[in-house]
């Protein structure tokens, strides 16, 4: 209670309506779920939490049938779209990003009624919604501690409207003049950040037990292999210009499919993929233009 206090947050009880047979069942259920060998599990996100445990401990351990209405606000829901729904309404936009690009498409799959009580508000709805023995399963609901933390204005500049200026500076510049030398230190700054980030979600597809990180559209912009290439960005090597080539047109791929992806990609990217997508196609024709310079005073040189 001091904890909710000081934080500002809120509690509300449900006080259920069970049997004392059901009563019983569950505090067997709880006394097993004790021991030693049985209070530790692994956490999964959104599979098996600490909220989904309160939904399984108490439909499990009920004598009579349970049913839950519908609570989800719409059939196509997802996992994503539901975590989007509290930080959008908190405008935690750099907190949405970041979720995003670390968990892959497996959070954007259709959920059932059941799934969606992985979120406490949700489990609340849902014992509100639930009748066991065709009786209401919450007998009352009280406010015990009322929320008095207030919500956030919406910052000024998103991480839309930051990556969007930033790529329309970055597109004049670019055009005006792509020799600047201002390039040679933004362009390997731009790739080896988008490898280092590349080798993040590899780490988490790969290092970790987290099941919603796999399957990460991300990696199409995020490249591990921009890490190792980033440092032989200022060689002379032909094939270099074919690789920035490449991926200049699969970014721009990318970005005329980002609606259709299996994975939903958070909005604020598309400027980032457009200006690792602009950069490579300028590194490219910056290759070919050293290499015909070059080759020009190898012929002269050798007409001479």
């Amino acid at each position: 209670m001091k904890a909710y206090e000081y934080e500002q947050r809120g509690i509300t009880e449900q006080v259920l309506n069970l049997s004392c047979e059901d009563k019983q069942e569950l505090v067997n259920a709880l006394q097993e779920n004790a021991k030693e060998e049985n209070k530790y599990y692994k956490y999964d996100f959104v599979i098996d939490n600490c909220t989904t445990r309160l939904r399984d401990i108490v439909f499990k351990n009920s004598t009579g049938p349970v049913v839950t209405k519908n609570i989800r606000p719409a059939n196509d829901i997802t996992f994503r779209k539901l975590i989007h729904e509290y930080l959008d309404r908190s405008y935690l936009y750099w907190s949405k990003l970041g979720i995003d690009i670390l968990l892959g498409d497996p959070i954007d799959k259709k959920i059932s009624n059941n799934e969606a009580m992985f979120l406490p508000d949700y489990l609340l709805k849902a014992f509100d919604s639930t009748t066991t023995n065709g009786k209401s399963l919450v007998l009352t609901k009280n406010e015990i501690l009322k929320a008095t933390i207030t919500t956030q204005k919406a910052p000024l500049l998103s991480p839309f409207a930051i990556f969007t200026i930033i790529f329309l500076i970055i597109a004049v510049l670019t055009f005006m003049r792509n020799s600047n030398p201002f390039f040679s230190i933004f362009d390997f700054i731009l790739f080896f950040l988008a490898g280092i980030l590349g080798i993040l979600i590899l780490f988490m597809w790969f290092g970790t037990d987290h099941p919603e990180c796999k399957n990460n559209f991300n990696l199409a912009w995020a490249f591990p292999l921009h890490f190792l290439i980033v440092f032989f960005i200022f060689q002379k090597w032909s094939w270099l210009r074919y690789y920035f080539l490449t991926n200049a047109i699969l970014l721009l791929v990318l970005l005329l499919c980002w609606k259709w992806l299996p994975q939903e990609m958070n909005n604020a990217l598309i400027p980032v993929v457009a200006v690792l997508s602009l950069r490579s196609a300028a590194r490219y024709k910056k290759f070919n233009n050293d290499h015909r310079k070059n080759a020009g005073l190898s012929d002269k040189k050798n007409f001479l």
